[in-house]
């Protein structure tokens, strides 16, 4: 075989291999880009490290759960720390019924690998719920 035809063979396999994988991509929830980007927006206010900002933003069980003076402590505390975000990339997105200690619902738990200015090696792990048609941030953790 000579190698114009291997290059053909293996330009004819790319290209064979993205055109399986578009519908793929293509085929995305639409759900899972609205919590997607629900997500980010609310990651947006809490970069700014405004924790009363990122409080309001945050849906009701969010909020049942910490008070603004916890709220304000964990961002003080955990946060802070990491200095600014660097970048951010979603990972995994998983719809949900059900999680631990809730009632069931419509939940997305979101996975981001994010780097920090001061730890550029981490996840962060976002849990969004429809509440009246609207994706709300109601969990938070960065591992």
């Amino acid at each position: 075989m000579s190698a114009h035809t291997t290059r053909r063979a293996v330009l004819a396999a790319l290209i064979g291999g993205l055109v399986v994988l578009a519908p793929a991509a293509r085929a995305q929830d639409p759900r899972a880009t609205e919590a997607q980007q629900a997500a980010r927006a609310w990651l947006l206010v809490a970069d700014k490290l405004d924790a009363d900002a990122s409080y309001r933003a945050a849906g009701p069980k969010f909020r049942s759960v910490l008070t603004p003076e916890r709220w304000r402590d964990a961002v003080r505390t955990v946060r802070t720390p990491l200095g600014a975000m660097v970048q951010r990339s979603g990972i995994k997105t998983e719809f949900a019924t059900k999680l631990k200690d809730q009632p069931d619902g419509e939940y997305v738990l979101i996975t981001f690998r994010t780097a920090f200015e001061k730890k550029p090696v981490s996840r962060e792990l976002v849990s969004v719920e429809r509440v009246q048609g609207r994706w709300q941030v109601v969990g938070y953790v960065i591992q």
